[in-house]
């Protein structure tokens, strides 16, 4: 196979422009100055083909705050279902928990005693001692009420949460839905 392009000069010895290179512009032995998006000022200060930018001196210090304008505009109701569903079991464990920490307290401090003596006086006879506040708010009897409420509550408010989604998701089909605005602080 012949080489047709003829004698290539040698890379060592080669003195030309490189490729991207402006060829003329530059002075031998100057050093290379990369062009100006801005012109460069003239003696006097001002810029000989444009404004020259400078820092300005009343910069701001704090940082900017980014804003976006998010709209929602639909609910998933399956969703919105489990969540609820979870936070409305939490929030009947909480009130059992309450309710039992309620009643201990009152019967350390001795209300239950000292309101049932009361309403057995008033409320005895000479044949029977009256009614009887300590057994009627036994610790027991105040858990299973408030365990029922709980979980009456759990299916309620799960109910009207997707009840809630579904309802929501027609209006934010007329209106378009909720409008946010959230910020970011850097």
């Amino acid at each position: 196979m012949t080489d047709t392009r003829g004698q290539q000069p040698s890379y060592e010895t080669y003195n030309g422009p490189l490729p991207g290179e402006r060829t003329g512009a530059q002075q031998p032995g100057t050093p290379y100055h990369p062009p100006q998006a801005y012109g460069a000022p003239a003696p006097g200060g001002q810029a000989g083909t444009g404004a020259v930018r400078r820092p300005r001196t009343g910069a701001r210090t704090t940082p900017r705050t980014r804003k976006a304008r998010l709209r929602v505009a639909k609910a998933d109701p399956w969703s919105v279902m489990k969540v609820s569903f979870l936070l409305s079991i939490a929030l009947g464990i909480c009130t059992i928990v309450a309710a039992a920490v309620l009643w201990m307290v009152m019967d350390a401090m001795g209300v239950f005693s000292t309101v049932g003596g009361t309403i057995s006086e008033a409320t005895g006879s000479n044949e029977s001692n009256g009614f009887d506040l300590q057994s009627f708010l036994s610790l027991p009897r105040v858990l299973m009420f408030t365990s029922v409420i709980a979980v009456i509550d759990v299916v309620l408010m799960t109910a009207l949460a997707t009840l809630g989604a579904f309802i929501y998701n027609l209006s934010a089909g007329f209106v378009g839905g909720v409008e946010l605005t959230l910020a970011e602080d850097e």
